[in-house]
């Protein structure tokens, strides 16, 4: 996923179940390899996108070896599915089938750094000699893709046509264009690449290692003098202060160039340079952490520092970047953010309905895909590991449930036969049957995780279905049962930094409005989400059966980088509606107040989840402000976990129960 607009991405990322982009090149389906008895991973289904290209020589571009070996291995972009279960290899964009070209490429440095990730923890994981030789190829070709010399020396071009014809320009444009002029996606992932890859290559062939030390120095040296001259400094979006040290402002980015300095750094201490760029480059992505854990974001470390109003789980490994560089610089202050991150937003993100692409910030964009899984499933491993917190994995193994069946579809979105990830799901269930190179790469990465934690594996493949989900959920503001205000649509849905999820709401000074929340016998948040002009002077009161909620003041703070004065933002009213209530009422009491949505938790959110045998797992999580009796059914083991996610408590369950949730804590029940 490479951020261009959000409009942009989420044409991207919109399921269908045709052709994403026009056909190209085809080949044979991939024919199912398994990999040996009892793991999940097995790449034949990468190997099957993988292809070879010979580039004519280019100035500032040449790898390691190039004269004695001019080919050069990528894997295709996207796989579009065919009848017959077969796939057909394609590239980004139209083709013109005068030239061959794409308008973006056919490969592309994004997936060749992911893929070589892949097989560089495959090979280091299984042994596999076939893994080692694709990640020395992978690594190879990105090293060609990086520009070697000149003013943009470091950075990374993108795009790559078949016929080995670099594209640094594609069309749509991307940014930053062209591709190599600044830091991007493509940069931070080339130093994941680079870094892992050398601490792979270092004992069994250093002379490669040593190649590959040379060209993450040169990635580094690009992000020290683009970025790094900005340490320290601070800036403002909308009243949050945020760094302004990230690569292209993304904690999402910049965490995965961490990843792979903090591998590299374990594997070559006394590098200062690459030493002290993690330490700033991590400082920053913590910095993104740090809100209150009991609003919007619920303790999220947010990815953008553009935006206050976004989180998506796309890339989203901001918390396994800070376990990684906690543990190669040492520094445990380093995984605290990441740990409210994992104890406190994945409970709510869970109960909601999993790793949706965008909360902007409510959830509107629900497609949910294997890079978002991933990532989620990966920090909660890492944060478990460097912070000691085994609740970590209990989220893992629900998290990772998604490959087996508890998506939106109750089908499964992996097959261990032959390595096929799809797409992606939508919110209605359809899947989207296409297998293209980021869910089959980030599809394997979860599965090399799972590999190497077999208890989590067990339990994340014994759960197959959905039973109950009680979260997080969205009441549209225009859906109001009654109002003296007026519904219209926004000028665009997309602000420049958040999306309205629908029509808006408009109440002038003494209009009113009432919502339907529907019954509940348990107390519930409820966080008004609106428009907070800058400098804004517009308040509402909050009312329930005639009791006073809250009132809010509906102003934002300063612009800093943002692209729009102002920010479409929750606010959490002051006392919980509550049990027995079904509505709540607002009057607004100054200026005009822009209502986007209601977004309404219950004091204590559940998820349950079945499968064969017998095999059950609940995931109970308390956003009380006091304790709370919970009732929890046997038989099996529960484990209470407050909310740092340490355990206070573990007992088998005979029958029914009550266990105490602390403020913030969750519980997790398992049986068979």
């Amino acid at each position: 996923m490479r951020r261009i607009s959000w409009t942009a991405a989420l044409a991207a990322t919109l399921l269908t179940t045709g052709t994403l982009v026009a056909a190209g090149a085809s080949a044979a389906p991939a024919e199912p390899q398994a990999d040996p008895v009892g793991t999940l991973a097995n790449t034949a289904h990468l190997d099957f996108l993988l292809d070879q290209a010979s580039p004519a020589p280019v100035e500032g571009h040449t790898t390691y070896r190039l004269a004695e070996e001019p080919e050069l291995t990528f894997p295709w972009t996207y796989a579009d599915a065919r009848p017959g279960g077969t796939f057909e290899r394609i590239g980004g964009g139209p083709l013109d089938p005068e030239t061959g070209h794409y308008a973006q490429g056919a490969y592309n440095a994004d997936d060749v750094s992911r893929a070589a990730v892949v097989y560089l923890r495959h090979w280091q994981q299984t042994g596999s000699s076939a893994s080692r030789d694709k990640a020395y190829e992978l690594l190879r070709s990105l090293a060609y893709l990086q520009t070697s010399s000149g003013p943009n020396a470091g950075n990374v071009v993108l795009w790559i046509q078949a016929d080995g014809t670099l594209n640094p320009s594609a069309e749509p444009v991307e940014l930053p264009d062209p591709s190599d002029s600044g830091p991007s996606y493509w940069l931070a992932r080339t130093i994941w690449a680079f870094g892992e890859g050398y601490a792979a290559f270092a004992s069994s062939e250093p002379e490669f290692a040593a190649f590959l030390q040379k060209r993450l120095r040169l990635a580094v040296g690009a992000v020290e003098r683009q970025v790094l001259g900005r340490y320290g400094e601070y800036t403002v979006a909308d009243g949050l202060r945020v760094p302004a040290w990230l690569i292209v402002d993304g904690a999402d980015a910049t965490a995965e160039a961490v990843l792979g300095l903090s591998a590299y750094v374990s594997a070559a201490p006394s590098d200062e340079a690459a030493r002290d760029a993690l330490r700033k480059l991590a400082e920053g992505v913590a910095a993104m952490g740090g809100g209150d854990p009991d609003a919007w974001p619920y303790g999220a470390i947010l990815p953008w520092a553009q935006s206050r109003s976004m989180w998506h789980a796309w890339g989203s490994q901001m918390p396994a970047s800070l376990a990684a560089a906690s543990s190669a610089l040492s520094s445990p202050e380093l995984v605290e953010p990441a740990v409210v991150d994992s104890a406190r937003f994945v409970p709510v993100l869970l109960t909601a309905g999993g790793p949706d692409n965008g909360w902007l910030p409510t959830p509107t964009e629900r497609v949910q895909i294997a890079y978002g899984v991933d990532s989620r499933v990966q920090s909660l491993l890492a944060v478990g590991a460097a912070a000691d917190r085994p609740a970590f994995e209990d989220l893992a193994a629900l998290t990772a449930s998604w490959y087996f069946g508890t998506n939106p579809s109750g089908e499964p979105m992996y097959d261990p036969a032959t390595g096929v990830t799809f797409d992606g799901v939508a919110a209605d269930g359809t899947i989207n049957r296409n297998s293209g190179a980021e869910s089959t790469i980030h599809g394997q990465l979860s599965m090399l995780a799972l590999d190497a934690h077999p208890d989590v594996r067990e339990r994340a493949v014994a759960l197959t279905t959905v039973d109950a989900r009680d979260g997080l959920r969205l009441v549209e503001a225009e859906a109001a049962t009654s109002t003296t205000g007026s519904v219209r649509a926004p000028s665009s849905a997309w602000t420049g930094e958040s999306l309205w999820s629908g029509s808006l709401l408009a109440l002038a000074p003494g209009q009113t409005a009432t919502f339907d929340l529907g019954p509940s016998d348990a107390p519930r948040l409820v966080e008004p989400v609106s428009w907070l002009p800058l400098g804004g002077t517009a308040r509402t009161a909050w009312t329930a059966d005639g009791r006073r909620l809250g009132e809010l003041r509906h102003t934002a703070g300063a612009q800093g980088l943002t692209a729009v004065p102002g920010a479409l933002l929750p606010l959490p009213l002051h006392r919980p509606v509550p049990a027995g209530t079904s509505a709540v009422s607002v009057a607004a009491e100054r200026d005009i107040v822009e209502l986007d949505a209601l977004l309404v938790r219950p004091e204590v959110s559940r998820l349950a989840l079945a499968g064969a045998d017998g095999a059950r797992a609940e995931l109970l999580h308390s956003a009380a402000s006091a304790p709370r009796r919970v009732a929890v059914d046997g038989p099996g083991t529960v484990r209470v976990y407050d909310g740092s996610g340490r355990l206070r408590t573990s007992r088998e369950l005979t029958g029914p129960a009550t266990i105490t949730l602390r403020p913030g804590g969750f519980a997790v029940v398992t049986a068979g």
